[in-house]
């Protein structure tokens, strides 16, 4: 499982004991004291809840990661809300790790990153698009892009919009044009 570091955002949490050393030098586990008991039985009744049909209507379409300083990531945002989708914005100081977490080759990357559904879609990616793949739900296909940032791709309107490609990477790791613009 991967631990990311808090401050980050995202936890993971441990079945794993915690250990202290008693008087006579041996490691026993740590008794959890009615506290953290409590605390323990708060947190697996948020996840019961969570994961209730009712919860899961209430999860966001998209999960977006961005810097908090880019415009052109709250246009694209914009953009999506716009076309009917639910956003939950995560600002971080760098979308790098996200990137590599869920997968998005280097030469492919952008600005932001989406999570939405199985998928990512990473930078300026129309938002018929998403839903295309969305509804579509290709089984090979790990995510979609619109590598750099393109005048006139969402978020990046502008007086001298040029045409760019949506790529698709796919599960055995190969780039495919997924549609022209």
């Amino acid at each position: 499982m991967e631990s990311i570091q808090p401050g980050k955002g995202e936890y993971v949490m441990s079945n794993e004991p915690e250990f202290i050393n008693n008087a006579a030098g041996s490691m026993k586990p740590k008794r959890r004291t009615p506290a953290m008991t409590g605390a323990i039985a708060a947190v697996a009744a948020s996840l019961v809840m969570l994961s209730s049909p009712a919860a899961q209507a209430e999860q966001p379409d998209i999960v977006v990661y961005k810097t908090s300083t880019c415009g052109c990531c709250k246009n694209w945002v914009a953009h999506v809300r716009d076309a009917g989708f639910k956003v939950n914005v995560v600002n971080l100081a760098s979308t790098q790790p996200v990137q590599k977490r869920v997968g998005v080759p280097q030469q492919i990357g952008s600005c932001h990153t989406a999570v939405a559904g199985d998928y990512w879609v990473e930078g300026h990616v129309p938002a018929d698009l998403v839903q295309r793949l969305l509804t579509e739900s290709p089984p090979d296909i790990r995510g979609i892009a619109v590598p750099g940032m393109p005048a006139g791709s969402p978020g990046m309107e502008g007086p001298k919009p040029v045409q760019y490609n949506v790529i698709a990477y796919d599960t055995g790791g190969k780039l495919s044009v997924y549609a022209k613009r």
